[in-house]
């Protein structure tokens, strides 16, 4: 197995960095955990488990996750994109000093949300042209309510756009069940559930003519939200199928032409879960399981300090005790990103993410405004010799 240290840098990653992280993914057996994130706290959390288990992680915001970082009490039509970008300008500020590649991504855009997308795009496109790199990583477009026509269409016109700041575009085709974030598929037909191998090279044909940079989210029994394990009909066989079928189609030389993306994870098996790596799976989302583990910290702490928690001064060690330390948030939110961290690494370790990118010692810095590729210092001397003698042809 290549190193992974030595061809993908720390911190965000983007374009032809990102296509070699998810080559070496999809080569190598496993998938990187994208965690849906509210918060920086939550944000934080993440990027602590990649740290700890030595790991690539991928940190993602919903449309209703961007609502709410921009705050709920604002009601412009722009605030879940204004939120969205203030995530990613904080993964960036912080993520080179955690020492793994980090992905920054956003999840599901239902057509009726594209507005959102489009400002995201926006944001990018104003990054790129002053920094040669797209603010996110990657963007995902679910159109799947849409005709598969119709579904593919909209998926190129964006993909054209996209390709041109180097940014991944990840698309559904088939329905995950459940709920998730305002999109209700609960009483979907079952066998919509469950795409085919020829609606998967469908999409394949119509954006690989564009370019490499895209993955495709094949619906195989999934669904949104908690369930137990065995109460989910998974069949993570079908993405094998996906993958032989266009193989054959486009005469590839690889075993696995295509990078898949699982949605739905909660209450699948981790037989399920490897199947499914085995068969193309490089990302994997995870919501509501870091959503309780994030919550669960927060419950665990104020059942264990509970009499310190009922006013600001007196508890059990004495009616006029102080009780700051325990109600400063930043002790409660430091337990929720705990356990949430705990998590994060229970699923790269299902993914088998763990141990891939030894993270790095080396300084942080930030991913604000960083030159992807500074001008050549022979280039500017060059200039500036042109410049002296142009000069000096005027003066005679």
């Amino acid at each position: 197995m290549t190193d992974l240290t030595k061809i993908v840098p720390a911190g965000v990653v983007t374009g032809d960095d990102l296509l070699k992280l998810l080559k070496h993914a999809r080569d190598n057996g496993y998938a990187i955990p994208a965690v849906n994130c509210t918060s920086s706290s939550s944000a934080n959390a993440c990027l602590e488990a990649a740290r700890k288990n030595n790991s690539p992680v991928m940190i993602q915001v919903s449309n209703g996750g961007g609502s709410f970082l921009c705050g709920k009490a604002i009601k412009d039509p722009n605030a879940a994109a204004a939120g969205s970008v203030a995530l990613a300008m904080h993964v960036r500020a912080v993520a080179k000093y955690y020492g793994v590649p980090v992905v920054l991504h956003s999840d599901h855009c239902a057509k009726k949300l594209l507005p959102w997308f489009d400002g995201m795009i926006d944001a990018d496109e104003e990054y790129f042209a002053k920094y040669g790199e797209p603010l996110f990583s990657s963007h995902m477009l679910d159109l799947s309510e849409e005709t598969d026509e119709e579904n593919i269409a909209i998926c190129v016109e964006y993909f054209k756009r996209l390709s041109k700041i180097n940014i991944w575009l990840e698309m559904e085709i088939g329905i995950t069940g459940g709920e998730e974030d305002g999109v209700n598929n609960e009483n979907i037909d079952p066998e919509k559930l469950y795409t085919t191998p020829e609606q998967v090279y469908s999409v394949y044909e119509a954006l690989s003519k564009i370019g490499p940079m895209f993955s495709i989210a094949a619906a195989f029994g999934n669904v949104h939200g908690v369930y137990k394990p065995g109460n989910v009909k998974l069949s993570p066989e079908k993405l094998g199928n996906h993958q032989a079928f266009t193989k054959k189609k486009i005469s590839s030389s690889l075993e696995k032409p295509i990078f898949l993306v699982m949605h739905g994870g909660s209450g699948s098996t981790d037989d399920e879960i490897a199947l499914a790596v085995k068969n193309g799976v490089v990302k994997m989302n995870i919501d509501t399981d870091t959503q309780w583990a994030y919550w669960d910290g927060l419950r665990a702490f104020e059942k264990d300090k509970h009499a310190y928690l009922q006013g600001q001064i007196g508890n059990p060690e004495g009616a006029d005790k102080p009780n700051k330390k325990y109600y400063d948030p930043r002790k409660w939110i430091r337990c929720a990103e705990e356990t949430m961290a705990k998590r994060v690494g229970v699923s790269m370790e299902k993914l088998s993410s763990v141990g891939k990118y030894p993270a790095s010692n080396e300084p942080g810095s930030s991913q604000l405004g960083e030159l992807k590729q500074p001008i050549n210092p022979a280039l500017l001397v060059s200039v500036g010799v042109a410049i002296g003698s142009i000069g000096a042809m005027l003066m005679k």
